[in-house]
C-alpha cells in the first residue's frame, strides 16, 4: 500500500499523520504507518523561502499513481494559498486539503471555489477569532473542523491545561454538530512520551473530538486505539442490541433511546476500525 489505510472515510478518521513536505525522505516511514490520513505539510512545517520546493516535491509524490494523501496549504491571508491551490488542483492523489489559520466562513467558501468545489476542506481553527466564528465556518461547505491548539494557546495566552482548552475543544464540537459535521480533530501533543499522548486523547475524547493530529507516525497506532471503542464496549453494544431486539425492540424506558443510539454507533465504529469483542 502506498499511502495511509484507505479503508478509513476521512469523516471517521482518528489519526491525521502531519508530514512536512520538504522532507521526502520521511515519506517511506509515513506511508508505513497505521495513521488513517496523512497531511503533507506546505505551511508551518516549511520555511517560507523553501515553500515552492516543497509544493513540487508533494505535488510530484502525490501524482505516482497509487499515492494518496491530504496537504496542508497555508492561509487564505498569505500568498502562498492561491499558488498552492494552483499546484495542486489537477493532483490526482489528492484527497482533500486542510486549511491553515481559519478565521472565517469566507476564508471556507473561497478555497471551496479555488478548487472548483471538487476538493474537500478540513478547516483548522487556530485563534481566538476561529473559535468565536466556528459555527459559521462549519456551514460554510468544510467536512471537518481541526483545533490548531498551539496557535490557539499563542494567540490566546492560555495554559496547555486540560481546563484551559475545554472551552475551545466544546465550541469545535457544538459547532460540528450545528453544521451537521463529524466531531472535529483535535491538536497534536509534542514531544515522544506516548503514555501522555494516550491520556491526552482519551481527554480531548472525552471533550467531543474523535480524531487527533500526529507529528510522529508511532503516535498514530496510541491515537488509534484511545479513539476506538474497546473490546469491552464492543461487548456491552452486542448484549444490549440482543437484549433490547429479545423484548420486542421497543423503547422501554427513557433510558433507552440514548443506549440504543450508543450501542448503534459502538458497532458502526468497531466494524470501521475492526475492533473484536472481548469474548
Amino acid at each position: 500500500m502506498t499511502s495511509a489505510d484507505s479503508a478509513i472515510d476521512y469523516a471517521l478518521s482518528r489519526s491525521w499523520l502531519l508530514v512536512s513536505g520538504d522532507r521526502p525522505e520521511t515519506f517511506a516511514d509515513s506511508v508505513a504507518s497505521e495513521a488513517d490520513q496523512l497531511i503533507f505539510d506546505l505551511e508551518d512545517a516549511v520555511a517560507a523561502a523553501r515553500k515552492p520546493q516543497a509544493r513540487d516535491i508533494v505535488a510530484d509524490w502525490l501524482s505516482v499513481p497509487g499515492n494518496e494523501g491530504w496537504v496542508r496549504i497555508n492561509d487564505a491571508d498569505t500568498t502562498f494559498w492561491s499558488d498552492d491551490i494552483a499546484r495542486l488542483r489537477t493532483v490526482p492523489g489528492l484527497r482533500g486539503v486542510m486549511l491553515a489559520k481559519v478565521e472565517s466562513a469566507a476564508h471556507v467558501a473561497d478555497t471551496i471555489a479555488a478548487f472548483g468545489g471538487r476538493v474537500a476542506v478540513v478547516a483548522l481553527v487556530e485563534s481566538a477569532l476561529g473559535i468565536e466564528e466556528a459555527t459559521a465556518i462549519a456551514r460554510a461547505g468544510a467536512v471537518r473542523l481541526a483545533f490548531g491548539s498551539g496557535d490557539y494557546r499563542r494567540d490566546t495566552g492560555m495554559a496547555a491545561t486540560d481546563l484551559a482548552m475545554s472551552f475551545p475543544r466544546a465550541r469545535l464540537a457544538n459547532s460540528s454538530r450545528i453544521g451537521k459535521l463529524p466531531n472535529p480533530i483535535d491538536g497534536p501533543t509534542p514531544g515522544s512520551d506516548l503514555d501522555l499522548l494516550r491520556a491526552q486523547t482519551v481527554i480531548a475524547r472525552d471533550h467531543g473530538m474523535t480524531g487527533r493530529l500526529c507529528l510522529y507516525p508511532a503516535q498514530a497506532r496510541i491515537v488509534n486505539e484511545a479513539m476506538s471503542p474497546t473490546a469491552a464496549d464492543v461487548d456491552w453494544a452486542r448484549a444490549f442490541l440482543g437484549e433490547f431486539e429479545r423484548e420486542g425492540g421497543q423503547i422501554r424506558n427513557g433510558s433507552d433511546k440514548p443506549r440504543l443510539f450508543e450501542a448503534n454507533r459502538i458497532q458502526r465504529l468497531a466494524s470501521a476500525y475492526g475492533v473484536t469483542t472481548a469474548v
